[in-house]
């Protein structure tokens, strides 16, 4: 019985030793030369002193390196945290490596920078160890291939299936990430509840083109194939497009998996000769396609099923439940719906009192089952505070179930900007603005495009006095050149409008509702 992402391991490679798990531009890896790898990393990580309970992060694009280091962190008891790469700024890498006691970080060169500042702000981080790197680095940095020991050598695995085995961070009320602890259950179980509702079948070859670090990739990418026994061709980002195409072309890809933005963009290339290309080619095997961590526009969905004759599941979850809650399924779907729930979750509506909702009505989305957290690491009000009184797990999603179990999502509750699928908190956003010394008031919202993505968009308050200020040149041009320099590009506002106040309720609380239908008014207008 698979209890953990170790017995995940073992038993595909007992059973499907010379079957290709991976496959990348470089190289095809087969499930037995998988487990070598990964008891190999194993035996080099113990005799550096990495050991059970120790948090190791991740900050690397897709790679079999990813998952190797990953499973084995696992073999030790060890945790692995992957980060979202595009953080690159010291401060923010800092916090979390601080907050999770990391004792090291598995990266590649381009990421060095900010790792570098982070690690002098973070005294229990001992080592980098650098894919991508052949000698030592200039910093004290070590090439991962190091780490290879004997595999022979390697300690026995003993998590159970309640360790912890990841933590991931996620944003958090105050701005700050908070970090999500998933244990090998969650996981495990979350993986097989979405092979159920999805019918695949083990001759299914898969791709990953959305971040490991993501729960939606990891789950449903990773673990889907090590769990199907099946290849999984890897691509190590989602832009540009033409590496993933040429892989997807060569090995015959039948099961898809992206976010909203990359089907708008696929439907609309599919035109014309390039069309019949991408249709009779790149996509020719495709079966089924799955779409994630983020709303997917019914006009979208039609368009690139219209186009391509390849139906999207969509489905909906969350970091805290690992990450699928619910799941179309073929034969089974409703456009504009996330589906219904996985096995081994459930799910009902409350209101603002956490009384259960009726059918058809809105409230907030809880969630209960084997997929649900551990808990925030560190942050046990943080913790409490977002279960019910009876425990279950309060998404702070907008949503209603209709009398046949299917869920439709409403709207966000908590405060969230989703951009390409990841989330931007705007507290954080708007405290880094404040900093300027010229911006009195700030608040952020996300603006849906036409692609079924969001933007940034910023309203600034200026301090009395800061317009008019000739060597200050605080205007719109100086602060996106502010923003530029202060956020990560994924967080940093697109546009920004400088106004004479917010608009406020009796609490003096920005009410952003208007500020959302100031921006649908100007659309509206723009189109009539």
């Amino acid at each position: 019985m698979i209890k953990t992402l170790n017995d995940l391991l073992d038993q595909a490679a007992e059973n499907a030793r010379d079957k290709v798990v991976f496959a990348t531009a470089d190289e095809e890896i087969t499930f037995g030369e998988l487990r070598r790898r990964v008891l190999a990393t194993t035996s080099g990580l113990a005799a550096r002193g990495i050991s059970r309970g120790q948090c190791v992060a991740i900050v690397h694009r897709n790679s079999p390196h990813f998952v190797t280091a990953y499973l084995a962190l696992s073999r030790l008891g060890a945790i692995a945290v992957p980060i979202n790469f595009m953080v690159q700024k010291a401060d923010e890498l800092a916090y979390m490596l601080n907050d999770c006691a990391a004792v090291g970080v598995l990266t590649q060169r381009e990421f060095l920078k900010g790792l570098r500042g982070a690690k002098e702000k973070c005294p229990k981080l001992k080592t980098l160890w650098v894919t991508d790197l052949e000698g030592a680095g200039e910093n004290g940095e070590e090439p991962f291939a190091a780490l290879a020991g004997d595999p022979e050598k390697a300690p026995p695995a003993t998590a159970d299936e309640q360790d912890t085995a990841a933590i991931l961070y996620t944003s958090g009320t105050t701005g700050h990430p908070k970090g999500v602890m998933l244990t090998h259950r969650n996981f495990i179980t979350n993986c097989e509840g979405a092979i159920a509702m999805m019918d695949l079948k083990a001759k299914d070859v898969g791709l990953c083109i959305l971040p490991m670090f993501h729960s939606f990739a990891w789950t449903g990418n990773v673990l889907v194939s090590l769990r199907l026994r099946n290849k999984l061709v890897v691509s190590p980002s989602i832009a540009p497009a033409k590496p993933w195409l040429t892989l997807m072309g060569k090995h015959g890809v039948s099961l898809f998996a992206a976010v909203p933005q990359v089907y708008s963009g696929l439907a609309k290339e599919c035109e014309g000769f390039k069309g019949l290309v991408l249709k009779w080619w790149f996509f020719r095997k495709v079966r089924l396609a799955i779409s994630g961590a983020a709303p997917l526009s019914p006009t979208v969905q039609k368009e690139f099923e219209d186009k391509f004759g390849v139906p999207i599941l969509e489905g909906f979850g969350l970091t805290e439940t690992s990450p699928v809650t619910t799941l179309n399924a073929l034969g089974a779907r409703r456009r504009g719906s996330v589906g219904k729930v996985i096995a081994g979750v459930k799910v009902k509506i409350v209101d603002d009192a956490e009384n259960e909702l009726a059918v058809g009505q809105e409230g907030e989305i809880c969630v209960k089952g084997d997929n649900i957290m551990k808990g925030y690491y560190n942050l046990p009000d943080a913790t409490k505070e977002s279960f019910t009184r009876d425990g279950w797990f309060k998404t702070g999603d907008i949503g209603a179930l209709d009398p046949e179990g299917f869920l439709y999502i409403r709207d966000r509750k908590k405060d969230m900007i989703i951009i390409k699928g990841l989330k931007v908190f705007s507290a954080q956003v708007e405290a880094g603005l404040l900093e300027h010394p010229s911006i009195e008031e700030a608040a952020i919202i996300g603006i849906p495009d036409e692609h079924g993505d969001e933007t940034i968009k910023a309203f600034i308050v200026l301090r009395k006095g800061a317009k008019d200020d000739e060597q200050a040149k605080t205007d719109k041009s100086a602060l996106m050149k502010f923003c530029r320099e202060k956020f990560d590009p994924y967080k940093r506002p697109r546009d920004i409008e400088i106004v004479e106040a917010l608009p406020k309720n009796a609490l003096q609380k920005v009410l952003k509702r208007a500020l959302r239908q100031r921006e649908l008014e100007k659309r509206t207008a723009g189109t009539a």
